[in-house]
């Protein structure tokens, strides 16, 4: 029981560590004046992966690489089947007034290369070079279409100042500081605790660390994406939740990955070649309908998606 806490809290840790450090990073560069444009597309997207990141880098160096490409895989087909499932039974996602077709076609490339990596045997280091220039290439993208879009609004109007997740332009310097150090000291710590003790649980119940990553830890570190997506939902927000989950999957492979295996190789076994890969690849094709042919995901498919990843989880469990 006491394990089961300590991972609990190394979560916890973790989830609100990487909410500090984005509202002090967000509003420290504010302040220094970084444009919010460059500030959305970098510091808010890589601090919300930041549990994800150390989680990764923490198994690296603990040498429990399993539990790395676990969560990254766990959290991509959780993300699909189970953030976005789960919402829709609550309140149908009007996906249909979405236009996500570019990153999500990105993702799926990314996916596929991914994929064909994880062939080779072994993140090391060429396949993380291989990973982290395809995510330049999608932030370049990024940053090229948004000052194309705000550039076009700016001539129309004046354009008020772009927000930004956790920004607060009356936050004192002394907030932004205290944010930043919670951070700083809670994610190394958070992941710390999280990934000693959901090894511990994996050796006392006699299972892998492949299937605590696929589990426990991709279940925990997804919940970040399901409280946001629940929300817009219920605020009938489709395109966040939507751009919400093809942007945190593009990021887990390319940067999260990409970033651990520079710390130390990453060996792939043998089930995620056999099975898991290729439902998270089955997993991302199944939002075609929801991407190119603008279908709603209503309360049916939403008990569909909820209904697959909780059988996902029992084969990979039992």
């Amino acid at each position: 029981m006491e394990t089961w806490l300590l991972c609990a809290l190394g979560l916890v840790i973790l989830l609100l560590a990487g909410d500090a450090l984005v509202k002090g990073a967000v509003n420290l560069s504010l302040r220094v004046g970084i444009p919010a444009l460059i500030v959305s597309l970098t510091i808010v997207a890589f601090g919300t992966s930041a549990p994800e990141l150390l989680i990764a880098i923490n198994s690296v160096l603990e040498n429990k690489p399993d539990i790395a490409m676990g969560n990254v895989v766990g959290s991509n087909t959780a993300n699909i089947l189970l953030v976005l499932g789960f919402p829709a039974v609550l309140a149908t996602l009007h996906t249909s007034e979405c236009n996500t077709r570019k990153t999500y076609v990105f993702m799926m490339l990314a996916t596929v290369l991914f994929i064909a990596l994880a062939f080779t045997g072994t993140f090391g280091t060429w396949q993380a070079l291989v990973l982290l220039v395809a995510l330049s290439y999608v932030l370049f993208d990024a940053f090229r279409d948004a000052h194309k879009h705000r550039k076009g609004a700016a001539l129309a109007a004046n354009e008020d100042e772009e927000e930004v997740e956790g920004a607060d332009p009356n936050m004192p310097w002394w907030q932004i500081i205290v944010f930043l150090l919670l951070g700083l000291i809670g994610l190394p710590l958070g992941a710390d605790l999280l990934v000693d003790n959901a090894s511990l649980i994996a050796r006392e119940y006699g299972v892998s660390e492949t299937v605590i990553g696929l589990t426990l830890v991709a279940l925990g570190t997804s919940l970040p994406e399901l409280a946001t997506t629940t929300m817009a939902a219920l605020r009938r927000q489709a395109d966040v939740a939507l751009g919400n989950v093809i942007g945190s999957n593009m990021f887990n492979l390319l940067a999260i990955i990409g970033v651990a295996a520079l710390i130390g190789p990453i060996p792939v076994a043998p089930e995620f070649l056999r099975f898991d890969l290729w439902v998270m690849l089955g997993a991302s094709v199944l939002l075609v309908p929801f991407v190119f042919w603008r279908w709603n995901i209503t309360r049916a498919w939403g008990i569909g998606l909820f209904v697959a990843y909780a059988a996902y989880i029992g084969i990979v469990i039992f």
